[in-house]
């Protein structure tokens, strides 16, 4: 585990379920918004907290793993169920989350929605997702782009979001891109905390995968490569949105001056 400084108003818990996947430039934007980091790994031994009493945040990434339990009943990570645990606590006592990629799908999984193996096959690669009208209401998505560059890597989908939530982007084979759940609660299916190292480490550990699906590793690198900077445009002012939002203020839409606002509750 780790855990940067001791300010415990600012600190934001953020579990990395894989060690693929860390928090990479998302983490170093939340920061950059003024939040402190508690890294825990539970692939390597961290335990969970109980609650999230003394948190300002929470951040799920990202994994190899599946956020649905096989025919078994068996869940593919052994926290996964803590992990449930604590993402219904951090909905009913509006504590901001956010949540990428494999975590999107745990957030919905753990609030009633459904995942599965996704029917479109893998979305792996720079993609666009399409925010919806219903985003021009959102405290930190009011200002994402009509239709921003994301970095996708995923095989599975969730094709059933829970009855509380709202879409907030979709694409054409993947409807569900990004939703919120509650007041401050939100999920991305694809990715925006990886650098180019991260996402080159993917394709190389895929490499066979993505010969099947008859993609290029080099030109799709190539293509990422030439993304980050756009990505970083749209996402990095995203997480300090978050971040804003974590400490008890968010951007007023369309500007970058912060104002008080009463949407987190006592935690």
């Amino acid at each position: 585990m780790t855990i940067e400084g001791p300010p415990r108003g600012t600190l934001a818990l953020v579990v990395e379920n894989d060690p693929s996947d860390g928090p990479g430039r998302l983490g170093d934007w939340l920061r950059g918004g003024g939040l402190t980091l508690e890294i825990r790994r539970p692939h390597a031994g961290d335990e969970l907290p109980k609650d999230l009493d003394g948190y300002a945040a929470l951040v799920i990434l990202g994994g190899e793993q599946d956020a649905f339990a096989d025919e078994s009943g068996e869940r593919a990570a052994p926290w996964f169920d803590e992990l449930d645990g604590l993402l219904r606590k951090a909905v009913r006592h509006r504590v901001p989350t956010l949540a990428i990629c494999l975590g999107a799908q745990l957030l919905a999984n753990a609030h009633g929605g459904t995942i599965e193996r996704s029917a479109a096959g893998p979305e792996i690669g720079v993609k666009l997702v399409a925010r919806r009208d219903v985003a021009d209401d959102d405290p930190i998505f009011a200002a994402v782009p009509f239709a921003p560059d994301v970095l996708q890597w995923h095989r599975d989908e969730i094709v059933e979001l829970p009855m509380n939530a709202i879409l907030l982007a979709a694409s054409t084979h993947y409807p569900v891109q990004a939703y919120r759940i509650g007041s401050a609660a939100w999920g991305l299916q694809f990715h925006i905390e990886c650098d180019l190292r991260m996402f080159a480490q993917w394709a190389i550990d895929g490499v066979e995968a993505l010969g099947e699906l008859g993609i290029d590793a080099v030109e799709m690198l190539e293509r990422v490569e030439a993304a980050l900077d756009d990505i970083a445009d749209v996402w990095k002012p995203f997480a300090e949105r978050f971040a804003a939002v974590a400490l008890g203020r968010t951007p007023r839409a369309g500007e970058g001056g912060l104002r008080s606002l009463p949407l987190i509750g006592p935690r």
